[in-house]
């Protein structure tokens, strides 16, 4: 456990000093933990994900409509998002470790049992029950990243977690693309359930136990009122339900907008949302290297972090109202520019979170900011299937979606302020109010 700690005050140190210890002090002990992390966040993307994957067949064998099928896309985060808050109570107080083994089990769990079922109800349970067992993830990856990583060393971990994102659709379609096509839906969600539970033999193995004694003082960590507080929570609520509006967008109706109003056969939708979704994560990952490089060059964390966001989902917004308007190789183009912009918009905003809330708060502060965030996830498939029920194109809902970005950017840009960590100590309500954002120059 030597090293793995961060020294006492590492979550109120300024930003500068912060990576000046980085540099000084990496912690090559946690690399393994590291790569388990990125490889659950990629398990938990394929298991949301993979429904859209079979959203072709079980709309004919369930004979129900795009509202319905959106609905049932929509179940899993009723739960995920409703449950966020408590998960960032939960690793927050207790051992990380075993909170996200728990989750782990039940969210593997529950995509194996999917393959079994056959009522639309049924399945809605089952999603509901995913969305609780996944709940636990990125409040676990917020405490582990804010406890084991300095500000200046937070962007490149960070941005693989984003990159795990973007990896799990992109292997879920392009595998499950062709397993679904040749084998059906059932053996792929059987495959996953039990695959998935490999990965818990190293998970126990590699992740250190929380150090006792940020057991007991998470104890006394901040609490959801004085997180709900700060102008700059609500800032990153906004910024994050913008993202994931834009993510669940294209995890749940991508495959079936390339299927319907492409034409293209499923071996062909994995290779198209395929390219997609890898051009963000190599984006994500790339990004958050040169974040990090950015910071220990000298640039504030409030200029790189938050402009990262901000040019991120403008980018995003531009580039997904093209791709419905164009055909042929600009439309592949303009997939492929939609997942830069995708990866570069979304590689920062948790090291955000991390840098102002600490390593005592950053459980909590990410599932209220997540549980908003999902909130996405309710409306984003139902919305969809609702506007494709009534005008029969995808015109609508990729306007929205664009426009929805957008609205991201501008909350990451004036609403969040500074990007240094909040003083809890304060006693006065009103003096823990961020201040006005700072300028990105």
């Amino acid at each position: 456990m030597t090293g793995l700690t961060p020294p006492e005050n590492a979550g109120s140190c300024p930003p500068h000093d912060l990576a000046r210890s980085a540099v000084r002090n990496p912690n090559p002990a946690m690399n393994l933990a590291l790569f388990l992390m990125m490889l659950s966040v990629i398990i938990n993307y394929i298991d949301r994900s993979n429904l859209s994957i079979a959203a072709p067949l079980l709309k004919g064998e369930l004979g129900i409509s795009d509202t319905q099928l959106g609905t049932l896309l929509a179940a899993f985060f009723w739960t995920y998002a409703l449950m966020q808050i408590l998960s960032g109570w939960l690793v927050d107080h207790f051992d990380v470790k075993w909170v996200f083994t728990a989750g782990f089990l039940v969210w593997s769990a529950a995509t194996g049992v999917t393959g079994l079922l056959h009522g639309y109800f049924a399945l809605i349970v089952v999603r509901i029950i995913l969305g609780i067992g996944e709940s636990v993830a990125f409040p676990s990856y917020s405490n582990i990243l804010c406890t084991h990583f300095s500000e200046a060393r937070r962007g490149f971990p960070n941005a693989l977690m984003m990159a795990g994102t973007s990896l799990g659709p992109a292997i879920g379609v392009l595998v499950g693309g062709t397993v679904v096509g040749a084998f059906g839906w059932r053996p792929f969600f059987l495959a996953l359930g039990v695959g998935g539970l490999l990965w818990l033999v190293p998970w126990l193995a590699w992740m250190p136990r929380k150090p006792s004694r940020q057991v007991t003082r998470s104890s006394q960590a901040v609490g959801i009122l004085a997180i709900l507080r700060q102008r700059s929570a609500w800032g990153t609520c906004v910024g994050q339900f913008a993202i994931n509006y834009y993510i669940y967008f294209m995890v749940t109706w991508l495959p079936s907008y390339l299927a319907r109003a492409r034409g293209l056969s499923l071996r062909e939708v994995g290779r198209y949302a395929g390219l997609l979704f890898f051009m963000s994560a190599a984006s994500a990952i790339l990004s958050g290297k040169l974040s990090d490089r950015w910071i220990n060059a000298g640039a504030t964390p409030t200029k790189v972090r938050k402009g990262t966001a901000i040019v991120g989902q403008l980018g995003v917004g531009f580039f997904l109202v093209l791709t419905v308007l164009t055909h042929g190789r600009l439309f592949v183009a303009m997939l492929a520019l939609t997942g830069i912009a995708m990866g570069m918009g979304s590689c920062s905003t948790w090291a955000i979170t991390q840098t102002l809330a600490g390593p005592h708060a950053s459980g909590r502060w990410t599932g209220v900011q997540n549980s908003v965030g999902n909130l996405a996830g309710w409306i984003a498939p139902m919305l969809t299937g609702f506007l494709l029920d009534k005008t029969g194109h995808f015109f609508w809902p990729f306007f929205i979606t664009g426009a929805v970005a957008w609205l991201g950017a501008a909350a990451w840009a004036f609403v969040v302020g500074p990007v240094e960590p909040v003083n809890w100590e304060r006693p006065s309500p009103g003096s823990a109010i961020v201040p006005a954002p700072a300028p990105l120059a």
